[in-house]
Formats: C-alpha cells, sequence, structure tokens
C-alpha cells in the first residue's frame, strides 16, 4: 500500500473522523456516527482504497 492522500487531505479527513465520531457521545448520541471510524483510520494511515479503486491521488511524493 503505497500513500495516496495528501497532507491537506489526510488532516481533513482526521477533523471530520473526530467531528462524526465525536456525534455517539454529544448531540443527537446515535451510532451513525461511528462512520467516521473510516475517514479517521484512512486519514491516519494516508491510504485511501476509494482512492486506488479510482486512480485519484493527492500524496505530492512522487510515483514510480
Amino acid at each position: 500500500m503505497t500513500r495516496n492522500e495528501g497532507t491537506l487531505d489526510r488532516a481533513l479527513r482526521i477533523i471530520a473522523g473526530l467531528v462524526l465520531l465525536s456525534l455517539v457521545f454529544v448531540g443527537p448520541q446515535t451510532l451513525w456516527g461511528l462512520i467516521g471510524i473510516v475517514p479517521l483510520v484512512t486519514g491516519l494511515i494516508g491510504w485511501c482504497p476509494a482512492y486506488s479503486l479510482l486512480g485519484l491521488n493527492t500524496c505530492p511524493m512522487k510515483r514510480n
């Protein structure tokens, strides 16, 4: 798995994941907030399977 997410993309995913996860504890307190695990994990590891399927890459590193 090579990285396919850039720094800004990763930061936005981590923030979105934390916001969604916070919905489990505050706000409407529904389990729908658990969907925030997906962007949080993909932001932390720097690889998105959907980007791989679509051929997208926001990482500024040189491709081989």
